[in-house]
């Protein structure tokens, strides 16, 4: 009886075990795949005005700030993990949009980091603009980081402002959408999967015990996701027939 009693535990170990190793996997890589469908459409379109590029770069962002706070807080490795991944998928987006712009512009007029025009910020014709840009980011990162690395208090504030710039992960998009009045060109099933994905994380913070600036990052994305998902209702054809 004792036998079958240690069987089942180690059947019950084994198992949540499994489930761990795979919420792992998919935190991993799970917030990278709301981006497969936008990168298909703006491949099948050949047209990338629908998706705003400044979601990259809050993401870059957030994300570069997010692996500093771990070298001052070793949090789970899980999510430096998911925040190496997530530059990745942003750069591929990024990559992708300025190869679809420079196909499609009429202008022969190039605007580059270099020209320290503000009114083209992260607007550049250029690729390596944004790898230069992500590279000057993250240097001028580490140096104030190993400066105050001691300090208890900057390290929660890079936490802070981390998450910050991760919660408005949607603004971009919500707000280009207005200016527009349309969706159209956004894929749907990204911003389904953003909720999906926000909802899922959100949970796994509050059972593995992150820090509070994890759970109240998920918590703001899921609010923008919604209404985000209410733009899409809204400026749906047949709604905007039925409101004249």
């Amino acid at each position: 009886m004792e036998e079958e009693v240690l069987l089942q535990d180690d059947d019950v170990e084994g198992s949540w075990t499994l489930l761990s190793w795979l919420a792992s996997c998919l935190m991993v890589f799970g917030g990278a795949l709301p981006y497969v469908p936008q990168y298909q459409e703006i491949q099948r379109s050949n047209n990338s005005e629908g998706f705003s590029t400044r979601v990259c770069l809050v993401l870059l962002i957030a994300n570069i700030l997010r692996i500093f706070f771990w070298i001052g807080k070793q949090f789970e490795l899980t999510l430096l993990l998911q925040s190496v991944v997530m530059i990745l998928a942003m750069f591929a987006m990024l990559h992708l949009c300025c190869m679809v712009q420079n196909t499609n512009r009429v202008s022969t007029k190039q605007h580059r980091l270099s020209d320290l025009d503000f009114r083209y910020f992260w607007k550049w014709s250029a690729f390596e603009d944004y790898l230069l840009f992500c590279f000057g980011f993250t240097v001028l990162c580490a140096v104030v980081t190993l400066l105050l690395l001691d300090s208890a208090v900057f390290v929660e504030t890079l936490g802070s402002l981390a998450v910050m710039f991760e919660a408005m992960l949607g603004l971009p998009q919500l707000l280009q959408n207005f200016q527009n009045h349309s969706t159209k060109g956004m894929s749907v099933k990204m911003v389904l999967l953003w909720m999906a994905g926000d909802v899922f994380k959100t949970t796994y913070f509050v059972i593995n015990e992150s820090p509070t600036q994890f759970t109240i990052c998920g918590s703001v994305q899921i609010l923008i996701d919604v209404a985000i998902l209410l733009q899409v209702l809204f400026y749906s054809q047949d709604t905007r027939a039925k409101l004249g």
